[in-house]
């Protein structure tokens, strides 16, 4: 097993991070065993937009209710889905960085409590934005030398 594949297994390291491409972290997400949700960012222009996507993309229940809360309420349930972690890879991050900053600051903000639910659980919790060109404020995921 990978490096990368072991920090999935460490829920002490549970938060928010960002990598060039989603083909190592759904690999490593894989090898560690924990479900590997994926959702596209790309296109969206608001909030409504952005919160039906999330809530498709990883089947969210019918109580899902659209808003910030119930964001966050879904992150910190998963009952409909349970593993042994969690690694959600958002495509499209940068893009929706750009296009509408606000929303992407909270978004990071309640994957960010989302994956301090999480690591207070000790279950693993990784949020990790597509982010080619690196420029989003986050930390890197992994670098090529230890993955």
């Amino acid at each position: 097993m990978g490096k990368l594949a072991q920090r999935f297994l460490d829920a002490s390291k549970s938060g928010v991070y960002r990598a060039a491409d989603a083909g190592i972290p759904r690999e490593a997400a894989r090898a560690a065993g924990n479900a590997g949700l994926e959702v596209s960012l790309a296109g969206v222009a608001g909030k409504d937009v952005l919160l039906q996507r999330i809530a498709a993309s990883l089947a969210f229940p019918d109580w899902f209710g659209g808003n910030w809360d119930a964001l966050e309420d879904c992150l910190t349930d998963f009952s409909w889905q349970e593993a042994a972690g969690y690694v959600l890879l958002l495509h499209g991050a940068g893009e929706l960085a750009q296009r509408c900053p606000d929303d992407y600051e909270v978004l990071i903000d309640v994957l960010g409590a989302s994956a301090q639910y999480w690591r207070e659980r000790e279950t693993p919790f990784f949020a990790v934005a597509m982010d080619p060109h690196l420029r989003l404020a986050l930390p890197v995921l992994y670098n090529e030398r230890s993955r």
